[in-house]
């Protein structure tokens, strides 16, 4: 006669689901740090031009956050690039960025507002130094571009900064041997394809969208600058941050280059203040390194983001709730 099994009163059910709830409430309480609470509030976010690697990785990074941190309400701020965001996030106006290490040095180096608040919570990825000329362009090297009108970027960009060193660099006086124009990657594209400019300088992840949407549409070449690189890493201080770089040819499969491109790269740094919290900065930085694959889907560059290389920020100190993160996870 086969067994039957007791029947299970509604009302024991029920206390056994309460008393399992109670301890599963209990472990997650436990597991989380003694005091600690989710974070809540608002964060802004300062990235860059709309149409560079800047804004779109921090659209992404908002959508992370918005489901590892629904308590707080994220806003993005566009601006002109890395000189000032460090601004902002000196003087207030934006709780986190992303800046290159040498506009950080020089931010430093200069004695700037705030410039001792500054915090580093991870290192992303590399910009790479781009130079776009149209395809039939005489241009080979930095140094002819004399008497060209160049796109150099706007004054608060990091572009800016990298391109007046690589000029002068190259023997070529920014304002002086050339027509410079004060534009960022949101225009530079259009202003090349209509003939209004001859070159323009771009510092960003490979490959930047401006860039390669513009190559689909027009013919461009990106031209060499590795011949600059050593001369530009004896100038001082911040160009010790530049490295020697290579673009594959395939970076911008319709660009006609036919090898591939010597150039320098410097590296990115996620950046915030001494007086932002312990607890909102260990977890933006968890989700940060947490959500690479998937930012990186959209954005290749994020895809470098390292956790065995994040935790060095030079030229800044590590932030207080950063370095709890990488404590957390260290093997």
């Amino acid at each position: 006669m086969p067994l039957v099994p007791p029947r299970i009163s509604r009302r024991h059910a029920l206390r056994v689901l309460v008393a399992v709830l109670a301890v599963l409430g209990v472990l997650t309480w436990w597991l989380k740090p003694f005091g600690e609470s989710e974070p809540e509030g608002e964060l802004t976010f300062s990235t860059g031009a709309r149409t560079g690697v800047y804004h779109r990785y921090g659209q992404l990074l908002e959508q992370a956050l918005g489901q590892d941190m629904p308590g707080v309400d994220v806003t993005l701020v566009t601006s002109e690039g890395s000189q000032e965001n460090l601004k902002r996030l000196a003087t207030g106006e934006a709780d986190f960025t992303v800046a290159t290490a040498d506009a950080v040095a020089k931010y430093r180096l200069d004695g700037k507002p705030g410039a001792d608040l500054l915090r580093g919570c991870a290192r992303l990825y590399d910009d790479y130094v781009q130079l776009v000329v149209p395809a039939g362009s005489p241009v080979q090297s930095a140094r002819d571009l004399r008497g060209k009108r160049v796109a150099i970027g706007q004054p608060g960009s990091g572009v800016r900064l990298v391109t007046e060193r690589l000029l002068t660099a190259a023997g070529i006086d920014p304002v002086l041997d050339l027509t410079p124009v004060s534009i960022g990657i949101d225009t530079m594209p259009t202003e090349l394809e209509a003939g209004r400019i001859d070159a323009f300088f771009w510092s960003g992840g490979l490959p930047t969208n401006a860039v390669k949407e513009l190559s689909e549409r027009f013919d461009i070449r990106l031209v060499q600058l590795g011949d600059l690189v050593e001369q530009l890493q004896g100038s001082g201080s911040p160009a010790r941050y530049y490295r020697t770089a290579v673009m594959p040819q395939d970076a911008y499969s319709r660009a006609r280059n036919t090898s591939a491109v010597t150039t320098l790269a410097v590296p990115n740094l996620l950046v915030t203040t001494a007086k932002t919290d312990p607890g909102l900065t260990e977890q933006l930085t968890r989700t940060v390194i947490a959500s690479r694959d998937k930012v990186g889907r959209a954005v290749h560059a994020a895809q470098l983001v390292d956790l065995r290389t994040a935790i060095y920020t030079d030229p800044l100190e590590l932030h207080e709730g950063a370095g709890r993160y990488y404590r957390s996870v260290k093997p």
